[in-house]
């Protein structure tokens, strides 16, 4: 099990220098961290804050909790933390509310650099609707002019985001920071695995360490998963479950839209059908603007277009997270089974669906380490990496390698994916010779042909591909120290 810290290494570097900079310059810098429930946050943090040997005080703030609660706590919490110059300078009582909770904090300061993390920032604004501007007050009238680096952490993105929108008053002053899950190459490296096995428990996991702390090193994640079976309480179930009633509590439509993609129905059509209720499918003008909460508030689903030079559909939806993806499709099914006494039947289920859910979910993941890797392989210019298709579906493309998305100016390769227990050989080049003719812009003359693969690549086959990749490519494409840092940050 992940016992340590694991990984972020490039997120607590752009940390330290943010610390760094506060130190140089005596002048506040705040920085709004983000990122979905279990990826990390509130462990990130701490582990900056242990390490940087600044004094701070970590306040996590608890969902219902009124506001005068809210503040007896931070009260509580800045009194205890080690922070405060002369503690006794922390009045025990809550005041009038966050405009005087921060006065005291100014008061109390020293005059060293300080870390001040305010966790689980929504809640807060959920429980007063004044917080917001009491914080940016304090932060342009008490804290910005003194050493203060200010961590603002959220697990609600849209909420996040909406924090330093430009109609909202903390606006110009904090940089926005995405935490994602750990990458491939630090789940390997948390669990000793070799590079295919390192893919597959990133796919069950997702790259949460809420599921990696419970993960036995050297376990693959089909030993993991059907040892989970017996324990429907386990974090494989618990997490995404948590996840999915902490943002989604209501059985509502939003909820059978997002199950019924995560189950695998993934076009406009058949989403509206499998979501539908009694009264039949949900209607387009009702089901798009879910689907674009869900793609670009949410942030719970991504969106995959044909990728070639011309325009196509249909557009394609799934659940971005890869372990809520394997929850809805294999897991909670099984966790059902688990709950009734019947492990048995649950590992059974799971050896029926393994396969061909890793076949589909680990597609993304490949096209991402090619769009990572582009500056490597010969195409230096092919930094969108998408697949194809129409709308029979005959044929899909797996890969297609581009300079831009979804409309192309040039198609570099075309390829395939086979994540199954044989390698790519002659037969698979043949397929992929007969229906790569059909993507928009595909020259024969000039677009070449690749293929990545569980198994490798028969002897045969190889030598006819412009690129031939395997599990080691793929994780050595997110070990790149350059390739780590969060996203939409400024830092």
């Amino acid at each position: 099990m992940t016992d340590g810290f694991v990984g972020r290494a490039a997120e607590l570097a752009l940390l330290d220098r943010r610390l760094a900079r506060v130190t140089q310059g005596g002048a506040g810098l705040a920085v709004a961290i983000r990122g979905r429930r279990q990826v990390g946050k509130s462990r990130l943090v701490q582990e900056f804050c242990d390490r940087s040997g600044a004094p701070y005080v970590f306040y996590a703030a608890t969902r219902g909790a009124s506001p005068v609660e809210a503040v007896a706590a931070f009260m509580a919490e800045l009194r205890d933390s080690g922070l405060a110059r002369d503690p006794d300078l922390v009045p025990a009582d809550a005041g009038t509310g966050w405009p005087d909770a921060f006065r005291v904090l100014a008061a109390v300061l020293p005059d060293r650099p300080v870390v001040i993390v305010l966790d689980e920032l929504p809640w807060l604004a959920e429980q007063d609707e004044l917080f917001d501007g009491a914080l940016q007050t304090a932060w342009d009238r008490l804290l910005s002019r003194r050493p203060v680096l200010l961590l603002l952490l959220g697990s609600d993105l849209h909420m996040m985001e909406r924090l330093t929108a430009y109609d909202r008053p903390f606006f110009g002053r904090a940089d926005n920071f995405l935490l994602g899950p750990l990458n491939p190459a630090e789940v390997g490296a948390a669990l000793g695995l070799e590079a295919a096995d390192t893919i597959d428990a990133y796919l069950v996991s997702g790259g949460l360490p809420g599921i990696l702390r419970a993960w036995p090193e050297g376990t693959t994640a089909p030993s993991f998963a059907e040892g989970e079976c017996d324990d429907p309480a386990s974090p494989l179930f618990g997490v995404p479950e948590a996840a999915l009633l902490a943002e989604f509590p209501a059985p509502d439509m939003t909820r059978r839209v997002i199950e019924a993609i995560g189950g695998g129905d993934r076009t406009h059509a058949n989403i509206a059908a499998e979501a539908g209720s009694r009264a039949g499918i949900i209607p387009s003008g009702t089901l798009s603007p879910v689907l674009h909460r869900l793609v670009e508030e949410k942030h719970v689903l991504a969106v995959d277009e044909p990728l070639s030079v011309r325009s196509g559909k249909p557009m394609l939806y799934r659940v971005a997270d890869s372990n809520l993806r394997f929850y809805l499709a294999i897991g909670r099914a099984a966790q059902e089974w688990s709950r009734r006494g019947r492990p048995a039947s649950a590992r059974a289920l799971l050896r029926r669906r393994w396969s061909s859910w890793r076949g589909r979910a680990v597609k993304p993941v490949i096209r991402e380490a090619l769009a990572l890797s582009a500056g490597d392989t010969p195409w230096p210019e092919a930094t969108t990496v998408g697949g194809w298709w129409n709308r029979a579906f005959k044929p899909e493309i797996d890969l297609v390698g581009a300079d831009r998305a979804p409309v192309a100016r040039e198609i570099y390769y075309v390829g395939s994916v086979k994540w199954v227990d044989r390698s790519f050989d002659e037969h698979d080049l043949a397929a992929l010779r007969r229906d790569a003719i059909a993507v928009p812009g595909f020259d024969p003359g000039r677009t070449a042909l690749a293929a990545v693969s569980r198994m490798g690549v028969a002897s045969g086959a190889a030598p006819q591909l412009a690129l031939c990749w395997g599990p080691r490519d793929i994780v050595a494409a997110f070990s790149a120290s350059d390739r780590g840092a969060p996203q939409d940050s400024a830092l």
